[in-house]
């Protein structure tokens, strides 16, 4: 498959408060109290069946404002430059975003979250459930984020976010 194209439905849309790129926090660590919704497409909404017993969830999302693709990018936590497979940022050659986000409640196809880090707007590609069976895992290495301090990580966490997250 090596530089074929494929195709992936979206399943929905993100909603949040989020509307400028440079003022959403950079991960859902930096975003707690920030409220959002995920609105399942009705053709989808049966796959929703029993993902109210799980606290956080999955959300997989294309980033659709991320721009061209770059292979060398200098990461929000830092100002040294990084391949980008070594860190999250958007200009990747498929633009495709992960957060773990909290699950507050279910309304039909109508997800509430808190801790969104996601533009308004943004196409849902997939949802899954987190669970601390498979996921809670204790790491040995992190990186050059092992470089960050903690305060530094969380001020650039938040960009130049100033809303009202709780």
């Amino acid at each position: 498959m090596n530089g074929k194209s494929i195709t992936l439905r979206t399943i929905g849309i993100i909603r949040s408060e989020h509307k400028i790129a440079e003022e959403t926090p950079i991960q859902p660590i930096y975003a707690k109290g920030c409220l959002g919704v995920a609105e399942v497409f009705p053709e989808y909404a049966e796959g929703l069946k029993d993902i109210e017993g799980f606290s956080h969830i999955y959300l997989l999302y294309l980033l659709h404002c991320a721009g061209e693709a770059r292979l060398r990018v200098k990461p929000f936590l830092q100002d040294v430059e990084r391949g980008v497979f070594s860190t999250r940022a958007p200009c990747r050659p498929n633009p495709i975003g992960l957060s773990i986000v909290e699950l507050v409640k279910v309304e039909g196809n109508l997800l509430y979250l808190d801790g969104v880090d996601i533009l308004d707007g943004t196409p849902l590609l997939d949802i899954k459930p987190y669970a601390a069976r498979f996921d809670c895992l204790e790491t040995s290495r992190n990186g050059w984020h092992d470089e960050v301090e903690e305060a530094d990580a969380q001020q650039r966490g938040r960009r130049g976010y100033r809303g009202g997250c709780r």
